[in-house]
Order: C-alpha cells, then sequence, then structure tokens
C-alpha cells in the first residue's frame, strides 16, 4: 500500500443522486432474518443511484461514473441528469477530472467514462479478472455488467488509462481504496479524510444500511462468506463508527445528510454529520 508524508486536507465529499426506481425487498435481500417474525420481501423498497465527489484545495476524485442514456432505456431505468451534470451543479467540470475510481465495473457505476477523457481509472486487479473471465459465462453474475463498458474498459487498458489496485491503495494523503470483494470479486471500498473524521463509501459492499446493520446479503452476491466480512472491514476502517459509512443506493443518505447549497434532492454533503 503506497503511503505519503504529508498530512491530510480534509475532502469536501458529496453523494449526487442521478437516477432512482421503485422496487421490492425481494430485490434487496437474498435471506430471510431469522432474528424477525416477518421479512415482508414484497414491500416496496426504492433504490437511489449515486455518484461520488471527493474534493479539496488540491485535487478532485470522482468516485464512480452511473449510467449513460441508452443503458438507462435499455435497463428500463429513469435518468434524472447524467452523472457529469450532476457534477457540473458542483462546479465540477467532467472533461477535467484527473482521477476516477471504479467501484467495481457493474453498468451503473462505469457506463459514461467517455465523459472523462482526460481521467485516470483506478480499478482493482481482481475486478477487471473477474468483468473478462469465466465467471461471466453465467447469466446471475454477468447480469450486473454491460459488455460494451467492460470492453471500454479494456480499450482504456491499451490507452494507459487504467492504474490497477490489488488490495489497499492511498491514492493521495487522505483518500484510499480497499479491496472488498463479496459483491463482485473486486468490489473496493474509498475512504475518504474530511471534517468529520474519516468517511467510508461502500458503494455495492452494502447498497443499504440495513445490509451493514444487520449483516444482511444484497441479491446480486458473487461470495457470500466474502460480502459479509466485508462489513466487519468497512467498520474496521471507519473507525467502529456506522454513521461515519454509506451505504451505495439507499434512498435514506438522502434524508440524513444535509444538501449540498441549492441542490436539494440532487446532493448532500457526507462530510457533515448526518442526522441519525
Amino acid at each position: 500500500m503506497t503511503t505519503f508524508d504529508a498530512a491530510p486536507q480534509p475532502y469536501e465529499l458529496f453523494a449526487i443522486r442521478y437516477a432512482a426506481r421503485p422496487g421490492l425487498r425481494a430485490q434487496a435481500f437474498i435471506d430471510v432474518d431469522p432474528r424477525k417474525p416477518v421479512d415482508p420481501h414484497d414491500t416496496p423498497l426504492p433504490m437511489n443511484y449515486y455518484v461520488w465527489l471527493a474534493r479539496n484545495a488540491e485535487r478532485t476524485f470522482v468516485i464512480d461514473m452511473g449510467f449513460c442514456h441508452a443503458t438507462a432505456a435499455q435497463r428500463g431505468r429513469k435518468l434524472d441528469r447524467t452523472p457529469a451534470e450532476g457534477l457540473a451543479l458542483l462546479g465540477v467540470d467532467a472533461a477535467a477530472v484527473q482521477d476516477v475510481v471504479v467501484t467495481h465495473m457493474h453498468y451503473d457505476h462505469v457506463g459514461t467514462y467517455d465523459d472523462f477523457p482526460a481521467a485516470r481509472f483506478h480499478l482493482q486487479d481482481a475486478e477487471m479478472a473477474f468483468a473478462t473471465g469465466r465467471n461471466m459465462q453465467h447469466w446471475y453474475l454477468n447480469l450486473g455488467y454491460e459488455v460494451e463498458d467492460v470492453a471500454g474498459m479494456v480499450r482504456l487498458v491499451y490507452q494507459n488509462r487504467v492504474r490497477f489496485h490489488d488490495g489497499d491503495a492511498e491514492l493521495a494523503p487522505g483518500l484510499s481504496v480497499h479491496r472488498l470483494g463479496g459483491h463482485t470479486d473486486g468490489t473496493q471500498c474509498v475512504r475518504v479524510w474530511t471534517r468529520r473524521g474519516w468517511v467510508v463509501l461502500a458503494s455495492d459492499s452494502a447498497h443499504y444500511y440495513e445490509h451493514f446493520h444487520d449483516s444482511r446479503l444484497f441479491i446480486g452476491t458473487f461470495n457470500a462468506g466474502a460480502a459479509i466480512q466485508a462489513y466487519r472491514r468497512l467498520r474496521e476502517l471507519a473507525g467502529g463508527s456506522l454513521r461515519h459509512i454509506v451505504p451505495g443506493h439507499d434512498p435514506m443518505v438522502m434524508e440524513r445528510y444535509p444538501a449540498a447549497a441549492g441542490l436539494e434532492g440532487i446532493a448532500v454533503r457526507l462530510d457533515a454529520e448526518p442526522s441519525a
């Protein structure tokens, strides 16, 4: 793991909602919790789609890139704005961004790489191997991937624009990536130093608060054991504080954190204390 001598400068940290869809609990939990008398899998559970922005006076990092209009139409999703448009509302020009962290290569995390022509993309070795290997012969495992997105990332490798990581890596003072696996073999989270301390962006290692609060499994899980162990690692990276872990798709993120100035319903400040 690369380390830096400089003391970390706090980052501003934002979650930007670019799309949403209705859903059911049956689409979010593979297991039934035996500690509860009823697990109502048929009740509604909406899903938000986010990208994240970490920036300070020295550096800007975008975490994930969402999906595009074509994929939204193909998969029946409603795209409220492109990730690039969401970033622009915060004063960030996607075309000028130098560093993008790809938590994993599912369609809703990697689908607009063309909007970041100056960026290098930070990815786990295991994720590229997983997305291009034998497991993609099975629909259950390939369902979350778009083959053109995967092929696009392979082309970026040949352009020397992908920075591969094997496990933990510090990308800059106060910002690091950590391979967790579970959801996909190469899923990684991002830890960011902010004014309220370390904040961990779980991405899809925990889609909803309930996943890491109650050790529940998401229906799209490659390795159940690794997914459950990932919750422990998230807690460790957050210094034991559940309030410093941000799930990847939970609409409650928009309720628990204050809105960025003038962007109610679009972006929230994750570097501010949550309400719960």
